[in-house]
């Protein structure tokens, strides 16, 4: 496949001339998309006040986003590998801005909502289509690298999106946290109409339509469930029939794709150990970047007593450390030198240890965290490229789509394992720590219902022991996850050479 052409997939490896502005192109497309995930929860009482939004509105606004991106994600990867990246790319974009302007002009919570379902379907076609480029442009002794400073932005969007959405409200009124970004559309569109080569498999391939139809309902309704779990009630009804609904799907799913000539998915990669290896760690990665800072958050507020802004500020520290040591290529160096399987088990170790010292370290002070937080986004850092590009090296160039689309997925799935299962965990360990009758439900309400400073005194004490349970749960299941996709990567590794 040459820049232009579909065919050819060795040449699809080779250096294109201005691949590092073609990157920083797309990592700006990423970086808005990934903003607008946490962007909007700091606008929660403008929205309320403005809108007259309930409860349930607001939930809707936050999650419509996340729900369509994250149940497109495998259909987008798809229809960008038989249709063509750019021209994805190129629809992500305008679909992306188009939606970000109605949703700044919106009325009501209604139309919000759906501006931001029109969001997440651009999210999801750039989502897929940046790291599909990036496998193209680059070649393999530069792939690791690029995909180090792809995924940088994960961590940049995520520490950013609160602040600048606190700035812009500072000065502006709350439909200017997606006026911003107009002129990153824009910038994005000509940059890639002009810089961005076209890629797709020109097999002629029929679509398989029943299959995206499949996955999409089965991956929204999964999804649905882990997002409305933690705020309804793993128990509830309309989570367990969501749940049930989803796996129901795909199940039927994964029996179609096995039937079908052409598959969007070929569930043959599973036979791979050196994708199931780069699977499972993605999967654990976000699992416990999700599920500690879930708990971080809360501990920084209810234990230590800061306030929404500092609590976000004092988590920078792990966002921080993971775009300094990937933007100096560290993770590049290290694959290179003692291959993808020890890289994966040194920063999974790194992440279980970082969460090992917030737990032991943490418990009453900042200074144990901080160590904790650095000590993960360096573990952070050395791991994500590393199985982003065991994933992506896994499948076929010409699938370079679907295997972004898999990554994404799965990111979306160990981010609510993490919160659902560390959660559950810190939710047990305070119930048995605090009687029933004092309201042990959330640690706000006990405290609330709590007879004397003693007593309150004590409960706290009881959530900074939960708090440490779940984060020494969390460590255990990132590292003996990271020791076993290093071994499924590294018996992977012997196969072939034999």
């Amino acid at each position: 496949m040459t820049a232009t052409s579909a065919g050819h997939p060795a040449a699809t490896r080779t250096r294109h001339p201005q691949r590092w502005l073609i990157l920083a192109v797309i990592c700006l497309a990423q970086l808005t998309v990934l903003l607008d995930n946490t962007v909007l929860s700091v606008a929660i009482p403008s929205l309320t006040r403005e809108l007259n939004a309930s409860t349930a509105d607001i939930q809707w606004m936050i999650n419509a986003y996340s729900l369509v991106q994250s149940g497109l994600l495998l259909t987008a990867g798809n229809a960008a590998d038989r249709y063509g990246r750019k021209k994805l790319l190129v629809a992500g974009l305008a679909l992306f801005g188009i939606g970000s302007l109605v949703a700044a002009f919106s009325q009501s919570g209604g139309q919000l909502v759906a501006a931001r379902a029109g969001m997440g379907v651009g999210g999801a076609l750039l989502m897929t289509t940046t790291l599909a480029v990036v496998v193209q442009i680059f070649d393999d002794t530069e792939r690791v690298k690029a995909i180090g400073i792809w995924s940088t932005v994960s961590s940049l969007g995520f520490a950013a999106g609160p602040l600048i959405g606190g700035v812009m409200l500072d000065h502006f009124w709350w439909g200017a946290i997606f006026l911003i970004n107009l002129p990153v559309a824009v910038i994005g569109l000509v940059a890639v109409v002009a810089l961005v080569p076209e890629s797709r498999t020109g097999q002629g391939n029929r679509p398989d339509l029943l299959g995206a139809l499949l996955s999409t309902i089965g991956m929204t309704a999964v999804v649905y469930a882990i997002i409305a779990g933690p705020e309804q009630g793993w128990s509830s009804g309309r989570v367990l029939l969501s749940a049930a609904v989803g796996l129901a799907v795909l199940g039927a799913f994964a029996a179609w794709e096995l039937r079908v000539p052409y598959p969007m998915l070929d569930l043959h990669f599973f036979r791979d150990q050196r994708f199931v290896g780069a699977v499972a760690g993605v999967v654990l990665v976000a699992f416990g970047m999700a599920g500690s800072l879930f708990l971080l958050t809360q501990h920084l507020q209810f234990v230590l007593g800061y306030g929404p802004l500092d609590a976000g500020l004092r988590t920078a520290p792990l966002a921080v450390t993971v775009i300094l040591l990937n933007l100096s290529g560290v993770a590049a160096r290290l694959v290179s030198r003692t291959g993808t399987p020890g890289t994966i088990a040194l920063g999974m170790t790194l992440i279980a240890a970082g969460l090992a010292v917030i737990a032991v370290l943490g418990a009453h002070g900042y200074g144990g965290m901080l160590l904790g937080l650095v000590v993960m986004g360096a573990g952070v850092a050395l791991s994500m490229p590393a199985m982003a590009n065991a994933i992506m090296s896994a499948i076929p160039p010409e699938k370079a789509g679907v295997g972004a689309g898999i990554n994404g997925t799965l990111a979306e799935f160990g981010n609510g394992l993490g919160v659902a299962v560390l959660g559950a965990v810190l939710g047990s360990r305070f119930a048995a720590l605090v009687p029933a009758a004092v309201g042990a439900a959330s640690l706000p309400a006990a405290l609330a219902a709590a007879d004397g400073e003693a007593e309150r005194l004590r409960i706290a004490d009881a959530f900074a022991d939960s708090l440490e349970t779940s984060q020494l749960a969390g460590a255990v299941a990132v590292l003996a996850g990271g020791l076993l996709a290093a071994l499924l990567l590294r018996r992977a590794e012997r196969a072939e050479r034999t």
